[in-house]
């Protein structure tokens, strides 16, 4: 239940608040006064659209905010407080259940169980086929097969969409078989590995810095090693020197030093002989004419190594992929009547439930319409149409789909809803329906001149018939009847006020008096 609605800096209303009684509450005023925005507000606190132009002139945001009532699984009744605002500079909105930011998914869960809003455009919508058999499927015993149906139907077009997409690949590849297959063939022939074009300059540099290094060495070794090696002569001068320290012991310094030299010459001698030999076994005439056919298959494909080596692998992969394709695509046809098979039985639950549906639909329709003043021989029928879904090498499979038919007097054929309804029997048709969904999840109703095109004694049927709804669960009714205005538990006036030049939409509840007053101005004036 929707106890209390308030509204600020919304179009022309720039505070409001409302507070509804349980039963039915009457919103009136004269027309343009802004009762739509009532409803409006209502609508976009529950999830729908509204333009950034209708925040009130002057203000940053427009804001909406209500407190309902709610009961879940029989547990004790609870305030969810809903609210959401709009921002005049971005357009975008935010929402917040129980002081905590939701979504637009959130409100749209939450609306079926919070509000019912049904209005003239409703009756529009009535006269789209389409509509229609959405209307049906909203009272099917079990709802569970229309997901099963779009599932059973979304794994056979995820089968067929892969079934394209390898035929188009096939048939690609296929244009493309003679050229891919040359790849394959140019690129065995010289068989590169990644990176080889790299590693055999690298080599290549090796090798003349080699023969740099050997020529170095060789002339290290022949300085150590010449006709009398380094080290012998040093030797030698280390013992003279002994001998002449006999003489002068300064001289004995000198021949330790002269020592020293000579045992690091013969380890200088072993560190070069010892020297790395690098690129040895390397051959540099092999390593140019590798990289000369290297280079050769890189200006005949127009690509570097490393894309070459990728092409081939692709090559490869794609020629083996014709190859095999064959298997893959019986395997997608076993997948696809598999799938077929799937969605036929979905389809077949789905038909029988909407026939049982349309069935128990249209005899409750038919005593609410008796209710609100249709002859008691008018009848109600769904008559289905197949529309075809999937089209397989098997056949094809078809949804049966509803459409409204209806006879309002005895002796007629039945005959579609949008070819013969007036308004006010549309009115009714609406009010009916309204009725039918209102009663399992009970939210709170809303007719928006839903009586439009009705009057006399079929407007006194309707009243009654929203006074029993209004008995078993909150309703707020829009309305230019004074008839059906005086039967509200809780009347409000919308009204459009100039002050100061600035144009204002109030919304106020009224008193009896007050009420009095505004059912003589809706019934044309008068004492009466």
């Amino acid at each position: 239940m929707l106890e209390l609605l308030r509204i600020r800096d919304l179009a022309l209303i720039e505070d409001a608040e409302l507070e509804f009684a349980p039963g039915m509450n009457a919103l009136t005023g004269e027309t343009g006064a802004g009762k739509s925005f009532i409803v409006r507000a209502i609508d976009f606190l529950t999830g729908e659209p509204m333009s950034a132009d209708l925040v009130r002139p002057g203000k940053d945001k427009a804001v909406v905010e209500a407190v309902f009532v709610v009961q879940e699984d029989g547990g004790p009744p609870e305030d969810m407080i809903i609210r959401r605002e709009l921002s005049a500079d971005t357009g975008r909105s935010r929402v917040f259940v129980n002081d905590r930011l939701g979504s637009l998914d959130t409100l749209r869960d939450l609306r079926a169980g919070l509000v019912l809003h049904t209005s003239q455009h409703g009756q529009q919508k009535l006269l789209q086929p389409a509509h229609q058999a959405r209307i049906l499927d909203a009272f099917l015993a079990d709802p569970g097969v229309i997901p099963a149906r779009d599932a059973a139907l979304a794994a056979v077009r995820a089968v067929q969409t892969a079934r394209a997409e390898l035929e188009a690949k096939v048939a690609d590849l296929s244009r493309q078989r003679e050229f891919l297959e040359f790849q394959r063939t140019e690129i065995a022939k010289v068989a590169p590995h990644p990176g080889e074009e790299d590693e055999l300059l690298v080599r290549k540099a090796g090798l003349k810095d080699h023969e740099r290094q050997e020529e170095s060495r060789s002339r290290a070794l022949e300085a150590l090693l010449g006709e009398v090696p380094l080290a012998a002569q040093v030797g030698e001068l280390a013992r003279a020197l002994s001998q002449l320290a006999a003489f002068d012991p300064a001289f004995g310094q000198d021949k330790d030093v002269a020592e020293d030299f000579r045992h690091q010459l013969a380890s200088l001698e072993t560190r070069i002989r010892r020297l790395d030999a690098r690129g040895e076994g390397d051959d540099i005439e092999a390593i140019e004419a590798r990289l000369f056919e290297l280079a050769k298959l890189k200006r005949k494909l127009g690509k570097g190594l490393d894309e070459i080596v990728d092409l081939g692998r692709q090559a490869e992969e794609n020629l083996s992929f014709l190859d095999s394709c064959a298997l893959d695509a019986r395997r997608l046809e076993r997948e696809e009547a598999e799938a077929a098979a799937s969605l036929g039985q979905a389809l077949d639950a789905l038909n029988a439930a909407r026939a049982a549906a349309a069935e128990d639909l249209s005899a409750r329709l038919g005593r609410e319409l008796a209710g609100l003043g249709f002859s008691e021989h008018a009848r109600v029928e769904f008559a289905f149409e197949p529309v075809e879904i999937y089209a397989g090498p098997d056949g094809a499979l078809c949804e049966q789909r509803a459409r409204l038919f209806w006879v309002p007097n005895p002796g007629q054929p039945p005959r579609p809803l949008d070819k013969i309804a007036s308004g006010g029997e549309l009115s009714r048709f609406l009010l009916a329906l309204a009725s039918l969904r209102a009663e399992s999840a009970q939210p709170t109703l809303i007719f928006d001149e839903v009586d439009a095109g009705i009057g006399g004694h079929t407007l006194i049927r309707v009243g009654e018939r929203l006074v029993d709804l209004a008995g078993k669960q909150q309703m707020i009714l829009i309305t230019h009847w004074p008839q059906l205005a005086k039967l509200a538990k809780r009347h409000f006036l919308v009204r459009k006020d100039v002050i100061d030049g600035l144009t204002f939409t109030g919304c106020v509840r009224l008193g009896q008096s007050e009420i009095e007053a505004e059912l003589v101005r809706m019934s044309g004036g008068g004492s009466d």
